[in-house]
């Protein structure tokens, strides 16, 4: 009956994806063998199902219970997923830093030190930081699971007429989704943090010379500020998915409300203190990279006036596509 698969999906749903299929078929079967001593040989109807499951109780605290777990940071539901996107994001990150280095070694040899010890230095700071923002992503989620808004009618007294209907396939978002979301936005708070500098165009002259900035090198305190709130707000949505774990109404509102947010922030990076570097373009040309007046300078330079326009559009873009595809699947799911 549809209000077992209701009750199942309710309880397994909280449980680690190793333990849900076991966990289902050993709960599908309890349920059978309670309604088959309650009814006798006699056809069983919603209001046997109906007892049979106020007597199993809450979903929820059934679901602790096969947990056997209470109060974490992290609990069990997302200690696996959470795990995972540690690795992903210590190992994509240690690997960057140390790609870094590589290259620093090779167009710079004879400081190769200097660079050894920026390498250390760097696995000693970002590192922590990387799994603090991931773990800061995954708090939210275990936060946000706490007081999901499907769970708020089994606070007081529950009833199985109230539990929500399983999501249709197409509504649902796969777990791996927010995961390499979470890792991936972690990995670039820690890059603006830590590796601001080498974001700008590389200049070689008999060897590495130096970076060409695209940031705003003085105001670059200030614009990270924005950036992390904005990269930061990317981790909540992520962390809402993985917890919702379906496309609903109230998801969709959510991602809304966090996407104006963002664009909010994107409006004061654009529209206070420079974000550009103010004197790329002069660079480029004392670096010998450019010669003023030439066709290329011009496309350049077209180029650079343009990209604060360019890049906001897109973001725009970005943020109403993910809020249409969000409502787009919320609809198909019903």
């Amino acid at each position: 009956m549809e209000m077992i698969d209701r009750y199942i999906y309710a309880v397994t749903q909280r449980l680690p994806q190793s333990q849900q299929k076991d966990i289902e078929m050993e709960l599908r079967g309890l349920i059978e063998d309670m309604l088959a001593e309650r009814v006798q040989g006699e056809g069983a109807t919603e209001k046997d199902v109906e007892e049979v499951l106020l007597e199993l109780g809450n979903p929820r605290e059934l679901a602790r219970n096969y947990r056997g777990s209470k109060k974490y940071f992290i609990g069990p539901e997302l200690y696996d997923p959470f795990m995972l996107v540690v690795k992903i994001t210590l190992i994509s990150t240690a690997l960057s830093i140390f790609i870094v280095f590589i290259v620093q070694s090779i167009i710079n040899p004879v400081a190769i030190l200097d660079h050894f010890v920026g390498f250390i230095v760097s696995l000693v700071t970002i590192l922590p930081a990387a799994f603090g923002w991931t773990a800061f992503g995954f708090g939210i989620a275990e936060y946000m699971e706490k007081i999901n808004p499907k769970d708020v009618e089994f606070n007081k007294q529950w009833h199985p007429a109230k539990l929500a209907p399983v999501p249709n396939k197409k509504g649902r978002i796969k777990q791996h989704e927010p995961i390499v979301g979470i890792a991936f936005l972690a990995i670039l708070i820690v890059a603006f943090m830590f590796s601001s500098e080498y974001l700008g165009i590389w200049v070689f002259d008999d060897g590495f010379s130096g970076v060409v900035p695209f940031l705003n090198t003085e105001t670059f305190d200030f614009q990270l500020i924005l950036i992390i709130i904005y990269l930061g707000i990317g981790i909540i949505k992520e962390a809402l998915k993985l917890v919702f774990g379906e496309w609903t109404s109230k998801l969709a509102t959510f991602i809304l409300l966090l996407n104006l947010v963002q664009l909010a922030a994107v409006m004061l990076m654009i529209t206070g203190l420079d974000f550009w570097n103010p004197n790329f373009m002069l660079e480029l040309t004392q670096a010998g990279l450019l010669n003023e007046g030439s066709d290329a300078y011009q496309t350049v330079s077209s180029i650079w006036e343009n990209s604060t326009l360019c890049i906001f559009i897109l973001m725009v873009i970005g943020l109403i596509w993910e809020l249409v595809e969000g409502f787009i699947k919320v609809n198909k799911s019903k």
